[in-house]
């Protein structure tokens, strides 16, 4: 038996740290993937508005962390994001420069920001990879939130250039799990979804799916995304970003993922597709490959698991989830 741990070598301060991510690592955290040496600071919008530079540097200056997972984010759907784009470029793209700012500013070692596959230019080959980023305009429906997104990338090579900073970040596919945001108008596919099913069991009625159900997405489960972010602040030295996603094979239809929450949730209700409503880019396969590399032998919760543990997660939450 060693001695009792020293004291704390790296302070992790986590914004957005109460979010469908932020949970996750805390859970993660939690559940014995953290270290005697790592204290976890999980903090809010309550603690600090993050678009305003001056409480985010008395926010730093409070904790003076060591390392910092970036999550702080205006996100949406993409209804909501075709409804205001100058909103997500704007709030994005002030979070973002604060946040760096001050973690160069108070001598944070490493900042690992979160970026997002929708921020890949809509005409491309596919699979993307980590290079591609810059190669074209994004998908018009989220330009705001996918430009505010690049620019972080942009930011961290900066910082590197020109003060040595190791600021870097990770490229999820689309995320889901307990804790996410199931509201159905601004929402996220998935758990917009798990929140109609429920609704549409509730009542007796049919379940409407927006659009065709053709659109295919590689969903990621949050708690297996917290466990890759560990290991990227602990390990990954690059300052170009990683895509951390499933592989191209795991790909999922719109209605595949449907049917995947009908099971889970037991629906017996007819299924409908709205074909009056947009169905966004068809898809933005990503490839894993430098993931693969790293990590050949990491393993992926199955997708039906991931939603079953998350629907039972909406079910017996449903009062309090945010939706």
């Amino acid at each position: 038996m060693t001695e009792a741990a020293g004291p704390k070598s790296k302070r992790i301060l986590v914004t957005g740290g109460t979010g469908l991510v932020g949970r996750a690592i805390q859970k993660v955290v939690a559940d014995g993937e953290g270290r005697p040496d790592e204290e976890w600071l999980f903090v809010s919008s309550k603690d600090a508005d993050l678009t305003s530079a001056a409480e985010t540097k008395a926010l730093f200056e409070k904790h003076k962390p060591t390392h910092v997972i970036h999550l702080a984010a205006m996100v949406g759907g993409l209804f909501k994001n075709i409804r205001c784009n100058l909103d997500f470029w704007r709030r994005n793209v002030h979070i973002n420069d604060n946040v760096l700012h001050s973690a160069y500013e108070c001598g944070v070692q490493k900042v690992v920001s979160c970026l997002s596959t929708c921020i890949f230019p809509d005409k491309t080959t596919y699979p993307i990879d980590e290079t591609m980023i810059h190669n074209g305009p994004p998908h018009s429906s989220n330009f705001g939130y996918s430009y505010a997104k690049r620019m972080i990338d942009v930011q961290n090579r900066g910082y590197f250039e020109q003060h040595g900073c190791r600021f870097t970040a990770v490229i999820p596919t689309n995320i889901f799990g307990p804790h996410d945001n199931f509201n159905i108008e601004d929402g996220h596919v998935l758990p917009g979804l798990i929140h109609k099913v429920y609704l549409a069991k509730q009542s007796g009625s049919a379940l409407t799916v927006w659009g065709t159900g053709k659109p295919r997405r590689q969903f990621i489960y949050s708690l297996d995304l917290a466990r890759l972010f560990l290991w990227v602040l602990r390990e990954y030295e690059e300052v170009e970003p990683i895509i951390l996603s499933v592989g191209e094979e795991d790909e999922v239809s719109i209605k595949e993922a449907a049917d995947a929450i009908v099971e889970a949730m037991d629906f017996k209700g007819e299924l409908i597709f709205d074909t009056t409503k947009a169905d966004g880019q068809f898809k933005k396969t990503a490839s894993n490959a430098k993931l693969r590399r790293y990590l050949p032998g990491f393993q992926f919760t199955p997708f039906k698991q991931a939603v079953q543990e998350t629907c039972a997660w909406f079910s017996a939450n449903y009062a309090s989830a945010r939706k």
